[in-house]
C-alpha cells in the first residue's frame, strides 16, 4: 500500500503557482508564434484553403494523440517530468517546421504532427499541475492559470507581427522560439509540486471513459470549447462578410471576444468563491446564449461587439472550471482530465468545418447560432460539476489538514 503524499507546505505551493504561471504563458505563447506564421507557410507551399484545412488537421490530430498518452504518463511520471518532456517534443516540431517548410508539404505535415503531440501532452500536464496547486492552496485557480495563457497568445502573437515586421525569416523565428522552448521550460518547471504516483488503477485512462459523471463533464466542457472556437474562428468573418464591417472592425470583434474572456477568467475564482461553481458556470453559459443570439440577430455592427463581448464573457470559465471538476479526486486526475480534454478537443476539431458547411449554406452570421443548442446542454448538465466530496482523499490527508475551500461549495 503506498504511503500517503507529503503535505506541501505553503512556501511549495507559492513556487508550484509561479511555475504553473510561467508554464501556461508559456504554452499560449509557442502556440502563437506557430499560428502568427500560417500565412506565410501556406504561401511558400501554394496551398489553397481546403488543403490547408487538411494540413493542420495532421496538427490537431497529433494534439489528441498527445492527451490520449498524456493521462497515464501524468498519472506515473507527474507532471513536471511530462511538461519537461513534451516541451522538447514540441521544440522538435518547430524545428522540423523551420527546417522543412521550404522543402514541401511532408516535412510540414510531420513538424506539425510532432509539434501537436507535444502540445497536448503539455495541455493535459499543466492542467494536472492547476488542479494539484488549487487543491493544496485552497483557492479555484485554474481559471487564472487559462488566463495567463490567453495573454501568452496576445504576447505570441505580437511578437509574430514584430517578425514579420522586421523581415525576420519565418525559419529564424520558428527555430529560435522552438530552442528556448526546449532549453527553458524543463528548468521553469522545477518549482511543481512534488508527485505521487497513483495506483494502476488510477492510471488507467479507460476506467475513467467508463464513468457517467467523467463522460457528462466532457460534454459540458465540449459545448463551452464549441463555442470559444467558434468565436475565435468564425467573429471577424462574420462581421466583414455579413455585417460588411471593414478589416479593421472585424479584428476588433475578436479583440473584445478575447479581451472579454481573458479577464473574466481572472475574476472567476472571486465569482466560483463566493457562489460556487455550479451557480456561476450555469449563469455564464445563459451569457453566452444571450451574446450569441445578439450577434447572430444581424441588427446593428454595434450591437454585433455587445454580443461578442458577452459571448467571450459567457464562455470564459467553461473549460479551466469543468477541468477543475474532473480532477476533484486527486488519485484519478490524470486519467479523467485527458479523457475531458479528448472530449473537449473533438470540439476544436469539428467546430470550425461545420461553422464553414453551414455558413456557406445559411452566411455565417447565421451559422453561429448552432452554438446555441450546446450552451443550452451545458446549462442542463451544469449540476455535474459540482464538488466532489472525496473521502478515500480525506482518509490520506494527516489530521488537522484543512480541506480545500472549492471542494466545500454547497451552491446548485
Amino acid at each position: 500500500m503506498p504511503h500517503p503524499a507529503p503535505v506541501p507546505t505553503s512556501a511549495e505551493v507559492r513556487s508550484a503557482t509561479r511555475a504553473t504561471y510561467v508554464a501556461f504563458t508559456a504554452a499560449g505563447f509557442v502556440f502563437a508564434t506557430w499560428i502568427s506564421r500560417i500565412p506565410q507557410m501556406k504561401a511558400q507551399l501554394g496551398l489553397d484553403p481546403s488543403a490547408l484545412g487538411l494540413v493542420l488537421l495532421i496538427g490537431a490530430a497529433g494534439s489528441v494523440a498527445g492527451l490520449l498518452v498524456a493521462g497515464p504518463v501524468v498519472a506515473r511520471f507527474g507532471p513536471r517530468r511530462t511538461v519537461a518532456v513534451m516541451a522538447l517534443v514540441l521544440g522538435a516540431g518547430m524545428l522540423t517546421l523551420a527546417c522543412g517548410y521550404r522543402t514541401g508539404v511532408l516535412p510540414v505535415v510531420v513538424g506539425l504532427f510532432v509539434f501537436g503531440f507535444g502540445q497536448g501532452g503539455w495541455d493535459v500536464a499543466m492542467n494536472m499541475q492547476g488542479a494539484a496547486v488549487e487543491q493544496h492552496g485552497g483557492r479555484a485557480l485554474l481559471s487564472r492559470f487559462h488566463a495567463s495563457y490567453s495573454v501568452g497568445t496576445v504576447a505570441g502573437g505580437l511578437v509574430g507581427a514584430a517578425t514579420i515586421a522586421i523581415r525576420l525569416p519565418m525559419a529564424a523565428h520558428l527555430a529560435l522560439v522552438g530552442v528556448i522552448t526546449a532549453a527553458v521550460i524543463p528548468f521553469s518547471v522545477r518549482g511543481f509540486l512534488p508527485h505521487q504516483p497513483a495506483s494502476q488503477a488510477a492510471a488507467t485512462p479507460m476506467r475513467a471513459w467508463r464513468e457517467r459523471r467523467t463522460l457528462l463533464i466532457g460534454v459540458f466542457i465540449l459545448a463551452f470549447a464549441f463555442a470559444e472556437g467558434t468565436g475565435n474562428d468564425w467573429i471577424s468573418v462574420a462581421l466583414v462578410d455579413d455585417y460588411q464591417a471593414t478589416p479593421a472592425t472585424g479584428a476588433l470583434g475578436v479583440a473584445v471576444f478575447l479581451a472579454a474572456m481573458t479577464l473574466s477568467r481572472w475574476a472567476g475564482p472571486l465569482l466560483i468563491g463566493r457562489y460556487g461553481r455550479v451557480r456561476v458556470l450555469r449563469l455564464l453559459a445563459v451569457v453566452s446564449l444571450a451574446g450569441v443570439a445578439l450577434f447572430a440577430a444581424e441588427l446593428s455592427t454595434p450591437l454585433a461587439l455587445a454580443g461578442a463581448l458577452l459571448w467571450g464573457v459567457g464562455v470564459s470559465l467553461g473549460f479551466p472550471v469543468g477541468l477543475s471538476a474532473a480532477a476533484d479526486d486527486p488519485a484519478m486526475a490524470a486519467a479523467r482530465v485527458s479523457v475531458c480534454s479528448s472530449i473537449a478537443y473533438a470540439a476544436f476539431l469539428a467546430g470550425p468545418s461545420l461553422i464553414g458547411f453551414l455558413g456557406h449554406e445559411v452566411t455565417v452570421v447565421r451559422a453561429v447560432a448552432a452554438v446555441a443548442p450546446l450552451l443550452a446542454v451545458a446549462v442542463a448538465l451544469a449540476g455535474v460539476i459540482h464538488p466532489q466530496r472525496i473521502q478515500q482523499a480525506a482518509d490520506r490527508a494527516p489530521a488537522g489538514t484543512p480541506e480545500p475551500k472549492y471542494q466545500k461549495e454547497t451552491h446548485s
